[in-house]
């Protein structure tokens, strides 16, 4: 089921011409990993998924400096076409937000390729600041953080 949000996100992303993960990324066996790791969280609305994240305690690959302990990190945040624009974006990312403060970790962090306008204005409307862009192999990486310590 996971797999197939996510596929189907992608999907839609390549017919726009905006392809984004890799069959290896979003394939069953790497999403079953994943599962069985816990790292998936689904929404749903009644019997239905509505979209799904993944949400990690470290991430190396994007945020090498970043000392562990410190942050939550989210990634393959993605929403079936049925349930776009009606808020389950939002809903995830508080959910993560929520989990990142009870865990004790001071920052919520994302990347995005650096050319997704409505991704990076989708995250700046929810409140994460763009930290850095990165180039990481031939790809520009926008770099977002957002405080869960509150004051």
């Amino acid at each position: 089921m996971i797999a197939a949000v996510l596929q189907e996100a992608a999907e839609w992303l390549a017919g726009d011409g905006r392809a984004l993960w890799s069959a290896a990324e979003i394939g069953h066996e790497r999403v079953l990993r994943d599962v069985s790791r816990e790292l998936f969280h689904v929404a749903r609305q009644g019997e239905h998924v509505a979209g799904v994240m993944k949400f990690e305690l470290e991430d190396a690959h994007f945020w090498p400096e970043v000392l562990a302990g410190t942050s939550a990190f989210v990634h393959k945040l993605a929403v079936r076409r049925a349930w776009a624009k009606k808020g389950v974006s939002t809903e995830l990312l508080s959910y993560a937000r929520t989990r990142a403060q009870e865990l004790g970790r001071a920052h919520l962090r994302l990347d995005c390729v650096a050319d997704r306008r409505g991704l990076r204005s989708l995250y700046e409307s929810f409140g994460f600041e763009l930290h850095s862009v990165v180039k990481i192999g031939a790809t520009s990486f926008a770099r977002y953080q957002l405080s869960t310590v509150e004051l």
